[in-house]
């Protein structure tokens, strides 16, 4: 049977049956208590099992007074340098941030003046694709997943290095800066193929501009117009700014550290990373908050009215509306409790860009339902934990604001996340030397080996 014929990816009645054979091979809950073995590297109140040690990035939301832990109003640290005095900075003199934080990131510490030209200039010369690439590459099969365009992509940059396998540090920051230079294009021109082949509509192709940041740039090659507001470039800046890393325990970061650990090339490394950050539970998230807030404002009269909107909220949590999986979109956080210190800082500028652009009523209902979730998730579960709103809670929002179309959404966040899956790819390369190999401890009955005969 050839792979394109009919019923070749139809779920057959025998792979039904075999279905159940894998589901029979779950692990027990209680297994895990016996054991001692702490499920998603977190321990029975939520804090990651520690894996490692990193300079890089540090998140907080816990602090001892008096002997004893409490929560508190989360941080975000780059290189020891809370975020929140990052993006003060360069916003009180009116400046792009993301280039000085993928400085930072790599380099462990702010850059000067002139330094962060020269490391700007670099990154924008670096910022094309091979010779006939687009055409050869991301023009044929074009997908309608972004974030598996993307891995193909990276993927196949593979073959126009001449290098690739060298995981020296300097090929390897070579490579990285590439990849970080790359990525816009490679998201917007895999978008624009699919949208051409898929969709009908015209076939845009802008080269980008190397008088640009990287946030303008993704702004001038994604719109047909090449035009954008400099509030619109700005929070797309800052957005790429608070998700460029987030602890060397998030997943994409983890996987990134744990394939550079196996000697892997960098184009393998950053693909495995991209294929966890697609996932919803991690990149995917905003998309789901999106979906959320529709149905929503589909559903209430007034989704603005405070009573109508904590029904909805209470219908949420009890399984009774949208999805029905329980769960409010965007608020709680596996570490943050009391806030998240991105969400913070992108909340004002959410308020800014939805009055540009004709959308306070909107913003008034995300208002209200980060208000009032926290407080009804609170009296519904027994938590060892506040909920708070999350970034991703904002971030499509505005993303849907600035008109990325929905496909985009997770590919910004990689955008952003390269600075930081580098970073760690690099400081696991000088640091380690030894493959991540956790233990898992098996828990199957010996059995003995029955003849084919006799089974």
């Amino acid at each position: 049977m050839e792979a394109n014929s009919k019923g070749y990816y139809d779920i057959t009645p025998e792979i039904l049956r075999l279905t159940k054979f894998c589901e029979d091979q779950a692990i027990p809950s209680n297994a895990f208590k016996e054991y001692q073995v702490f499920r998603g590297l977190r321990d029975l109140n939520g804090n990651g099992v520690r894996a490692g040690l990193t300079n890089i990035c540090d998140v907080t939301a816990k602090r001892v007074v008096n002997g004893v832990e409490e929560p508190m109003d989360g941080k975000l640290y780059y290189q020891g340098i809370d975020v929140e005095d990052i993006v003060a900075g360069f916003l009180r003199e009116n400046r792009f941030g993301f280039e000085e934080i993928v400085y930072l990131l790599l380099f462990g510490a702010l850059p000067s003046a002139s330094e962060l030209k020269n490391f700007t200039e670099l990154l924008r010369g670096y910022g094309s694709l091979p010779p006939k690439f687009t055409r050869d590459i991301i023009m044929k099969a074009p997908s309608k997943d972004m974030m598996n365009t993307l891995a193909r992509s990276v993927l196949m940059l593979y073959y126009y290095d001449p290098n690739p396998d060298d995981i020296s540090i300097p090929n390897v920051l070579r490579q990285c800066l590439q990849l970080i230079a790359q990525f816009p294009l490679l998201a917007v021109y895999g978008y624009r193929a699919f949208s051409h082949y898929e969709k009908g509509r015209s076939l845009v192709i802008h080269q980008p501009d190397p008088a640009l940041s990287m946030a303008e740039n993704f702004l001038h090659i994604l719109r047909p117009s090449q035009q954008y507001t400099p509030l619109e470039a700005h929070i797309l800046d800052l957005a790429m700014v608070l998700h460029a890393d987030h602890g060397g325990g998030n997943n994409s970061a983890f996987t990134t550290r744990v394939v550079s650990s196996s000697g892997s090339d960098t184009y393998s490394t950053i693909a495995a990373a991209l294929g966890s950050l697609k996932g919803p539970k991690h990149g995917g998230a905003n998309a789901e908050v999106m979906g959320m807030m529709a149905d929503l404002q589909t559903t209430l009269k007034d989704p603005t009215d405070e009573t109508q909107v904590a029904d909805y909220i209470e219908r949420l949590v009890d399984k009774k509306a949208y999805d029905r999986a329980g769960l409010v979109y965007g608020i709680g956080h596996a570490i943050y409790s009391l806030s998240d210190p991105r969400a913070r800082v992108f909340e004002s500028f959410v308020k800014q860009l939805s009055a540009e652009k004709k959308r306070e009523r909107e913003y008034e209902t995300y208002a209200l339902v980060a208000r009032l979730a926290p407080q009804i998730i609170a009296e519904k579960h027994q938590m060892y934990k506040g909920v708070s709103a999350n970034i991703d809670f904002y971030s499509g929002f505005v993303y849907d604001m600035l008109g990325l179309p929905r496909e985009l959404f997770t590919p910004v966040f990689a955008i952003s996340r390269i600075a930081g899956w580098s970073a760690h790819r690099i400081e696991e390369i000088v640091s380690g030397g030894r493959i991540i190999r956790p233990a898992y401890k098996s828990v199957s009955p010996r059995n003995a080996y029955v003849a084919l005969s006799e089974r």
